[in-house]
């Protein structure tokens, strides 16, 4: 039998137009006596289904065997984060008196006594729901609202309401006066230690699985006969925030609902409060509020509460006894109530079925046999390997390739050049860049881990010129002498995968990690600047420069001054070519540079805007650094007036210094015999590459492979070490430099292939795994050797707009840099995150202030003669991070402030249990 609620009451809602665009987890099947199943779920209309099923920000898990769960002893709300406070205002004179408050259950405040009577199941009337769910139709929704107070609150709403029609704009400041009176509140409830509301007559003894903290709903109703209509607004806001003297306790508000209008309307204002303060105590509809994208679904959640509550026809009840039926039929509907078609949410036992495949293998973990950490890898890797080219169909590894394309060009060539002076060319720009070509396409067609992007880094150019120097100090061939320093790294790294030495890199910490990652970060940063500053140095802002000669072919043409060089077996003359000063050059570089980076910036912001319809709008914001760059090549090129430091890329396949070597190295000498005390001395500075190499791939590997990217591929620890190392100890036979993963081009990648979800507050969904990106950036290093005439359009100094976009974007995610900023940030606009709310601010202050510090010194040994020491400092945080536990840290503060996942899992949480 179907039974289909009709209310006519001058209006054309009723109880079956709502159709379902996102289909709720609640359905409430109910038994009759004579095991019939009627179904009181609302029809709903397939025919207007909406395209748009945007997925939510995460998923809840709500472990069955709760209280919560079966609202047996409360109704009290549960979110995964939060508990519900609701506070019930309403107009009365000029001021606004709260008259109802819950925590699960309904307080009322009595008029004529002004004392809180005892707890109480909220009793509603069937039409003061219908009257909420009609005007949700009409009002004012407005979700993820950035504000922080109530007048900004209150302005916003008023706004809304204005450009939506539902008031006169003769009304807006009234209106808004009235939702800025005085608020009388009463005796404020007292708060047990575990952080629970405990009323008069009614304690929340047991603490709620994951309810660290308490969110408030504020409901305000009441009459305001200079408005032509009621009027509602619903408002979410996008951080839970405590607002001053707006409730009766200081609990940080989530919600606002306001419903006010005219005496003449058919509304009961109390009532609706009521049902509103009721439907925010539910903690199915305040999951349903808390995940809602559209008005839709916030409309679908309240016919899903009206659907699983119980009608009291209007028979006059002779006795209590009568109700006991209702009781246990509450009971059985309770149980009943949750049926999980919505995937955001994994409730009870039915979410087994739902969750992940179960607990990660540990990719670090000892299999206790040779090699048996990398057979691990290929077996984990390989079983993927042909979704790796198929799931490279996408328009955004595009967009990363063009990206990450430049971001591998520049420094190539940027290091080539700093490495040509530092071993008097003996391996210079080719050499670098036919290295990352070649290597790159081989790791990416068999690495476990092919999101990583390998390159030069400025530790193996430290060591490369500290190598460079001792060589020549002892007149032994240093271009010979790499070839054995390369195999002895072959022979370190066989050893170390043998025994599975990375098991090493569990005891890294996201403490060494961030410490790392900010320094590679601020390393970009750095030395974007110091580029910008070198160029305002050589073109400075003077008054007059010199003439320049607009019949040359090249007015731009540097100034060659021959120097004479007088040597034993006679002169020598050498060119030198020396930069002249030009006028607009430092101002018009400093334009490209940050015309680039603010585009980039503003492009990837973009994308999760509001603008253009979606797949529009996120093909703008995946290619914006490739449109960034174009952009200020156009510019450069329209000014034809003003110098500008181009690309500068070979113009073929040969080696740096045809004169002193070839690309195949003779391992006995080239021009004199190697010292044969040499080839075993050379296992000294192999282990210091090897550590170099070690520490960089690794942690790079961890910081890409974090849980919060929900990469499900797996990575490869052993293999890609073992990979990596071996292609650089072979590729000392041809005289090319050795190469490591770079951590800011492998974040930078991982993030441009990072899929957001839709809506005002996008979370990470996946990272598309594949190989392609990096195999066609690499092939097109290659090629760029090729494309001299092309390249040499692009302005250095764009570039350098990449290279600070890269360093500014790599700080996103990264836990650190986060409480750096909550150092200047008030603490009521602290995150709800473990390392926030469970530990003490100075606590987490002193942490904070400790990993600056390692900053810090590293940064000074960078800068120092010492800087070839570096990987050994960095390691030093490792025993740091253990001596703190225990001492300095408790262990609980140590799980909050250094967790390997981005969300603690607390042993006295339900939750865990459930995800075991």
């Amino acid at each position: 039998m179907e039974n289909n609620f009709t209310f006519e009451e001058g209006s054309d809602m009723s109880y079956e137009d709502n159709d379902t665009a996102f289909p709720s987890p609640v359905k409430l099947p109910i038994r009759t006596s004579q095991g019939q199943s009627d179904n009181f779920d609302v029809e709903r209309n397939d025919e207007e289904k909406e395209e748009q099923t945007e997925a939510p920000p995460e998923t809840i898990v709500i472990p069955s065997d709760s209280d919560v769960f079966l609202n047996v002893n409360t109704n009290a709300t549960t979110r995964g984060d939060a508990q519900a406070y609701v506070e019930l205002n309403e107009l009365q004179g000029n001021i606004w008196q709260e008259t109802s408050r819950w925590v699960g259950y309904e307080e009322n405040l009595d008029p004529n006594t002004r004392q809180w009577g005892p707890s109480h199941i909220s009793y509603l009337t069937f039409k003061s729901l219908i009257q909420v769910r009609r005007a949700m139709n009409t009002g004012a929704i407005i979700f993820d609202m950035n504000a922080g107070t109530l007048s900004s609150v209150a302005e916003k709403i008023v706004d809304e309401l204005v450009s939506k029609n539902e008031i006169r704009s003769s009304d807006r400041d009234a209106l808004l006066r009235a939702l800025l009176l005085r608020r009388s509140q009463n005796e404020g409830p007292m708060i047990t230690p575990a952080g629970d509301i405990q009323m008069q007559t009614f304690s929340v003894i047991k603490k709620r699985d994951s309810s660290d903290n308490m969110e408030a709903s504020v409901v305000l109703t009441g009459i305001l006969d200079l408005l032509q209509k009621p009027v509602v607004a619903f408002v979410r806001l996008s951080d839970s925030v405590v607002m001053e003297s707006v409730l009766e306790s200081s609990v940080p508000v989530r919600f606002m609902f306001m419903m006010v209008g005219p005496t003449s309307s058919e509304v009961n204002y109390t009532q609706t409060g009521r049902a509103m303060g009721a439907l925010m105590a539910d903690w199915v509809f305040s999951l349903e509020a808390h995940l809602a994208q559209t008005e839709k679904e916030l409309n679908n959640a309240i016919a899903d509460f009206m659907d699983c509550s119980i009608v009291i026809p209007p028979t006059e009840i002779q006795d209590k006894s009568m109700l006991e039926s209702i009781v246990d039929f509450q009971k059985k509907m309770l149980r009943e109530r949750l049926r999980p078609i919505d995937t955001r949410l994994i409730i009870g036992d039915g979410g087994a079925d739902m969750a992940p495949e179960g607990p990660r293998e540990d990719p670090l973990a000892r299999t206790g046999y040779p090699f048996g950490g990398m057979v691990k890898d290929i077996k984990r890797r390989y079983r993927h390997y042909l979704s790796d080219y198929t799931d490279a169909l996408n328009p955004q590894v595009l967009a990363a390739i063009i990206f990450i394309y430049f971001a591998a060009l520049s420094p190539a060539i940027t290091f080539g050049g700093l490495l040509a002076d530092k071993t008097e060319k003996m391996m210079g720009v080719s050499e670098l860049m036919i290295s990352t070509s070649v290597q790159g396409v081989i790791f990416c067609i068999i690495a476990a881990q092919p999101v990583l992007i390998i390159g030069f880094s400025g530790p193996l150019l430290l060591f490369e010129e500290a190598f460079y120097v001792f060589c020549k100090a002892q007149g032994i061939e240093y271009i010979v002498g790499r070839i054995w320093v390369g195999m002895w790294l072959i022979v370190i790294v066989v050893v170390v995968v043998a025994v599975e030495g990375s098991f090493l890199v569990r005891f890294i910490s996201r403490f060494t990690q961030e410490i790392f990652s900010i320094l590679i970060s601020l390393i970009f940063i750095y030395e974007t600047f110091a580029k910008l500053i070198k160029i305002f140095k050589t073109h400075p802002l003077i008054l007059n420069y010199e003439h320049l000669n607009d019949s040359l072919e090249n007015p731009f043409h540097p100034v060659i001054m021959e120097d004479q060089v007088i040597h034993p077996d006679g002169n020598v003359t050498i060119e030198i070519e020396i930069e002249r000063a030009y006028p607009n050059t430092a101002l018009l570089s400093m334009c490209l540079m940050f015309g680039c980076f603010f585009i980039a910036f503003f492009l990837r912001q973009f994308k999760s805007s509001t603008f253009f319809p979606g797949p529009i709008r996120r093909l703008i914001g995946d290619f914006g650094v490739p449109i960034a760059i174009f952009f200020m090549i156009a510019v450069d090129i329209s000014i034809e007036d003003a110098y500008t430091q181009k690309l500068v890329v070979p113009k073929g396949v040969e080696v740096t210094n045809p004169n002193a070597r070839g690309w195949l190295i003779n391992p006995l000498g080239e021009k004199k015999p190697f010292p044969i005390w040499m080839m075993g001395a050379c296992c000294v500075p192999a282990l210091l590459v090897f550590i170099l190499i070690f520490m960089e791939s690794q942690i790079t590997t961890l910081i890409v492979s974090k849980p919060e990217r929900k990469m499900v591929k797996g990575s490869g620890f052993h293999f890609d070490l073992l990979l990596l190392v071996t292609m650089g100890g072979i590729s000392s036979i041809f005289g090319v430099p050795w190469l490591s993963a770079a951590t800011v081009r492998s974040v930078t990648h991982a993030n441009a292939l990072t899929v957001m979800s839709k809506g005002p507050k996008p979370v990470i969904e996946k990272v598309i795994e594949q190989r392609i990106s990096g195999f066609v950036v690499a092939i097109m290093v290659g090629v760029s050797i090729f494309m001299e005439p092309i390249l040499r359009m692009i302005p250095m100094t764009a570039l350098f707009g990449i290279f600070l976009y890269m360093g500014i974007t790599s700080l996103n995610g990264v836990q650190m840099w986060d409480r750096i900023l909550l150092l200047i940030t008030p603490k009521k606009y602290h995150p709800s995150d473990a390392y926030a709310t469970r530990v003490r601010t100075l606590r987490m202050h002193i942490f904070t202030l400790i990993q600056l510090l390692c900053l810090a010194i590293l940064w000074v040994i960078k800068q120092s003669p010492f800087s070839l020491a570096l990987p050994f400092f960095l390691i030093l945080t490792v025993p740091l991070r253990m001596l703190m536990t225990g001492r300095v840290f408790t262990p609980l503060e140590m799980k909050c402030l250094d967790a390997d996942d981005a969300k603690v899992k607390f042993d006295d949480e339900d939750m865990e249990d459930r995800l075991a």
